[in-house]
This record gives structure tokens, C-alpha cells and sequence, in this order.
């Protein structure tokens, strides 16, 4: 986008303490808008203050992509040709924070993204542009994720380059066919064995690589990182339990319909493994029952 508009300034939020040594750093769309000597803002609220050093730019529109809060109407009024937001959903589906995982976990057969004109109201401004992908249902958070950042930011040079022109024709959003997603919570994660295989591995593929799925093995969180439905395949055995092993599917726990295969899981507080690896250090895993009712600890 650099390369085709001039940008006259980057709005991010500030540095933040992350990791298990809670040093503070920088989000990456300020190390990358650096790397562009691009100029950066990272300001606590975006008060009068924050407003005049906008104003002083004197910019033409703003450009949302997940900044993670609702502009009011003071800060909108510096844009004299408003705003766009890239949302990654078919939107008015999914408004709000957490749409691709919402997507997979609903199992469904297609998703998109949506460059909309900013509103008041969160992700129910007019439709710009929209493009549509279907779905194979082996996507994952991650996958799909870059797939939108990546076909998102061509998409809003599309977009700009239309409000350029004034080729622009926004679409009103249906009201009546508007629905909302909710932030995702840590303990989102948690399986409950008495669904059906498609359904956790759905929750898997959504909650990778956060917050990611889990359940419990001796009162330690174990978190499955990759599995695979098995819904025609059952054994004579309780929700939970470690049914077998299969050479292709891996790690065989029976679901309230068909088996689940595990092919990557991580032990709290360990590296991720394979199957096989897994099993090295487990070998009486077969026969045992994997908890899923909040029986964990850890983070």
C-alpha cells in the first residue's frame, strides 16, 4: 500500500510485555512501518491531543486492519473522505473480533473478507468489496488468517484506488442478516470428548495457534495441535478414551460419534510432538481416558 498511496502515519497499539519473560514489545505493524521510515503513533487513548498531531498531518482517509477498537465521531471528522476496515468475514456475518474462527468452527463452506466504509457501530459500515473463498474444511486459524492479511491488503489498493477514481459504489449492509462473533477466552479451548469428531476437530483447526484445543492427561493440560475426524470409525469404548493407534491417523481417542486422530499435541509446559514421538515417552497411553471437563492446571 506504501508503494501506491503516500502514508503520512501509522496507528498501532503500544508495546506491550509478552512471553514467559514479559519484556515489552513492539506489535509487528510497527516494526515493519519502521522498516519503511514510515512514521508510527502509539497512543494510550486517542484524545484531544492525540487528535491535533493527526490533524497536523492533514490526512484524506483512514485505513483499518484489526486495530481492535471503535473510532468515535471527533477522530472520524479529521479523515475528510472517512474511513475503510478490512473485516475477514462475508460480512454482516460475523461481526466483531474473532470471525475466522468462528467460520471453522461453524464448519462452514466458505468465508471471505469484506473492505467496508468505517462506522460508528462496530463492522456495520457499507460494503466496498468483498471476495469469497470456499472452504475444504482442514483450514486453520493460522492458514486462513494469512490467506486474509495477505489477499486483504491487495484488496484495500483495490478499494482506494476505486475511492480515487470515484468509482466507489457502497452497498448497505442487510440488518436482518447480521450476526456476531465474541473475543476468544482461553478456556474456549476446552474439549468436551461427547462431541462428535468433526466438532473438535473443527474446534482444533479454529483455535490454532491460540488458544488452542486441550483437555487433560493426569491433571496436566494437553493440547492437540493437529488431528483428523474419523466419523465412520468407533470403538467399544467411553468418550475420552484412548481407543488405539493407526499408522496414518495417529493417536486413535474415541468422540461422542467416530474417532478423533491425533497427529501433533504438546504436553503442558513442553515442545510440540508428533504422534509417534508422543507415544515414545507414553506407551501406556492406550486405555487411558483424557479428561475434559476443567480437570487441568497450567495456563
Amino acid at each position: 500500500m506504501a508503494s501506491r498511496f503516500p502514508v503520512v502515519g501509522v496507528l498501532t497499539n503500544p508495546d506491550a510485555p509478552r512471553g514467559r519473560g514479559r519484556r515489552l514489545q513492539s506489535p509487528p505493524v510497527k516494526e515493519e512501518a519502521l522498516r519503511l521510515g514510515l512514521r508510527v503513533f502509539q497512543p494510550e487513548r486517542l484524545d484531544a491531543a492525540f487528535r491535533e498531531q493527526v490533524a497536523r498531518l492533514a490526512p484524506d482517509i483512514l485505513v483499518v486492519v484489526a486495530y481492535g477498537k471503535i473510532f468515535g465521531p471527533k477522530f472520524l471528522a479529521l479523515f475528510p473522505k472517512g474511513g475503510i476496515n478490512l473485516h475477514p468475514s462475508l460480512l454482516p456475518k460475523y461481526r466483531g473480533p474473532a470471525p475466522i474462527p468462528a467460520a471453522i468452527l461453524n464448519l462452514d463452506p466458505e468465508t471471505g473478507i469484506t473492505v467496508q466504509k468505517l462506522d460508528l457501530r462496530m463492522d456495520a459500515g457499507d460494503i466496498i468489496l468483498q471476495e469469497r473463498i470456499s472452504l475444504t474444511g482442514r483450514e486453520t486459524s493460522e492458514s486462513l488468517s494469512r490467506w486474509a492479511s495477505e489477499r486483504g491488503a491487495e484488496l484495500l489498493v483495490e478499494a482506494l484506488s476505486l475511492i480515487e477514481e470515484g468509482k466507489a459504489s457502497p452497498v448497505p449492509q442487510d440488518e436482518t442478516a447480521a450476526t456476531y462473533c465474541t473475543l476468544l477466552k482461553k478456556e474456549d479451548g476446552l474439549i468436551a470428548w461427547e462431541e462428535t469428531a468433526v466438532r473438535i476437530d473443527a474446534k482444533v483447526r479454529a483455535f490454532y495457534p491460540w488458544p488452542r484445543a486441550y483437555t487433560s492427561l493426569n491433571r496436566h493440560r494437553l493440547y492437540l495441535l493437529e488431528t483428523v475426524p474419523l466419523e465412520d470409525r468407533e470403538a467399544d469404548a467411553s468418550p475420552g478414551t484412548v481407543a488405539g493407534v493407526d499408522k496414518d491417523y495417529g493417536i486413535l481417542i474415541q468422540t461422542g460419534k467416530g474417532l478423533l486422530g491425533v497427529l501433533k499435541l504438546q504436553r503442558e509446559g513442553r515442545n510440540p510432538l508428533g504422534w509417534k514421538e508422543f507415544l515414545n515417552g507414553m506407551p501406556d497411553l492406550v486405555g487411558l481416558r483424557l479428561g475434559g471437563t476443567g480437570e487441568t492446571t497450567g495456563p
